[in-house]
């Protein structure tokens, strides 16, 4: 039976989902857990730092649903699939529209945007050590900043998940294109190795290589 903080903590998220920022008030949540609503401030001290607290328990209670599918990843085109998936399953378990509520949230409140983007890292981990797999036998790798692009990934999706609520097309269009981009990549990663050498030397020259220290 889960201890009063974590039935708080879960009702916070359901509130986001159901009634949004201006929902989630002390009373809505402790309703919504069961519990008398002194014991928000009791456990959290303000509404605000429960809502912070919800964003990381949400990310740490949704990623291990999915830990086992990232570590079977074993191309870019894989990942955007399971990124696909992902989107899919977590806008019906109604995570987006508590991330989008977060996000507006944190615009104007710095201690809930940290708690945010801390929530959001442990997603990028995952597609961080995803992309450093699959990339680490690509003539692309020593060019890459993996912990950079794992943070653009994660940004595109979350960015994508909320435009799909104003632009369904549009998010679908979008996500096609980086399909195709995974698509070129694969075709690079399968070139001889004199091509492959040539495309190296032209990276080298264009970009130079990234330095593994930095």
């Amino acid at each position: 039976m889960a201890d009063t903080r974590t039935k708080l903590l879960d009702a916070a998220l359901e509130t986001l989902k159901k009634q949004g920022m201006a929902g989630a008030s002390a009373r809505t949540i402790a309703a919504a857990a069961g519990v008398n609503q002194a014991l928000v401030f009791y456990h959290f001290g303000s509404v605000d730092q429960l809502l912070a607290a919800a964003c990381e328990h949400g990310s740490q209670q949704r990623i291990p649903l999915y830990r086992d599918r990232f570590a079977a990843v074993t191309s870019l085109r894989e990942l955007l699939d399971l990124g696909r998936e992902l989107h899919a399953e977590e806008r019906t378990a109604g995570s987006v529209a508590a991330l989008a509520q977060l996000l507006a949230g944190g615009q104007s409140d710095e201690k809930l945007a940290a708690a945010v983007v801390k929530g959001l890292d442990l997603w990028t981990a995952e597609v961080e050590q995803a992309l450093g797999r699959v990339l680490a036998a690509s003539p692309l790798a020593e060019f890459v900043d993996v912990s950079g692009l794992a943070k653009a990934v994660s940004a595109a999706f979350v960015g994508l998940e909320l435009y799909e609520g104003v632009d369904a097309d549009g998010a679908a269009q979008a996500l096609d294109a980086l399909e195709e981009l995974a698509a070129l990549v694969a075709v690079l990663d399968e070139l001889g190795p004199v091509l492959r050498r040539t495309v190296r030397a032209r990276l080298t020259r264009s970009l130079g290589p990234r330095r593994r220290d930095q």
